[in-house]
């Protein structure tokens, strides 16, 4: 039990995401989400020691193992740990650590670099502040309970962007993105809702990665409120009729 719990403020400590973007610093790895629980091993040997057991939407910083199907995890104690790929949203952030003057979040010296710069930028990491924020139908509490549309409507509001209420309205206005491969991170996502035959749902982009997914940030009723999600998995391609960018 001793040992489990050095290891679980190891793995904890290595990764704030809540932590201030910066410019600066090494880069250690890219920022990676659980979508499942999973073990973390002490090699890339699915009979190998287990670490630790990271739990759902955990925020982990991997890199490549060098072999397939599996990720290296940063701990705190300088070593590595292995997690299956196959559990793992790679998510597009670097995850840099100050050489000089390391700035402790929650006892972290890692913070998270958006590739986007200026206002985009600003507002994604920004929305990362809310993940776990519990869908509420109707909510604009950004702590205590939202919907989706109004999810979006303030985080653009952050950064000077008015935008109408509903998901339907708001797919009304901004520039028109008409290529799945054209999308940028900040991008407005539309969903089609069946049960209304309606425009019904709305998050936004977060940017694709090398392993061909394409993430993006909602408040989903059907998941635990805000969230990220993959946008390359038929669900959501089948479900995405609009784009729209405003800066």
């Amino acid at each position: 039990m001793v040992r489990r719990t050095i290891l679980l403020t190891f793995l904890l400590a290595a990764f704030s995401p809540f932590a201030r973007a910066s410019e600066e610093g090494r880069v250690i790895g890219k920022l990676g989400q659980t979508v499942d629980t999973a073990p973390i091993r002490a090699t890339a040997n699915p009979k190998s020691r287990v670490y630790y057991t990271a739990k759902k939407f955990q925020y982990l910083v991997i890199n490549p193992s060098g072999k397939s199907g599996w990720l290296k995890v940063v701990l705190q104690n300088g070593r590595s740990g292995f997690i299956s790929a196959d559990v793992v949203a790679r998510l597009p952030y670097d995850v840099r650590v100050s050489d000089t003057k390391p700035a402790r979040t929650g006892g972290s010296q890692a913070s998270r670099s958006a590739t986007p710069s200026g206002a985009v930028g600003s507002m994604l990491d920004y929305s990362f502040r809310y993940i776990g924020t519990p869908y509420k139908w109707g909510g604009e509490s950004l702590t205590k309970g939202i919907d989706c549309s109004a999810f979006v409507q303030k985080l653009f509001g952050k950064i000077g962007v008015d935008l109408p209420r509903t998901a339907a309205q708001q797919a009304l206005v901004g520039t028109p993105i008409e290529r799945f491969e054209h999308l940028q991170p900040g991008d407005r996502l539309y969903f089609w809702e069946d049960r209304r035959r309606m425009i019904g749902h709305t998050g936004i982009f977060l940017g694709f990665t090398q392993d061909g997914r394409a993430h993006f940030i909602h408040s989903s009723s059907g998941r635990r409120g805000v969230q990220t999600d993959d946008l390359a998995k038929p669900n959501w391609r089948r479900l995405l009729v609009a784009a729209r960018r405003d800066v």
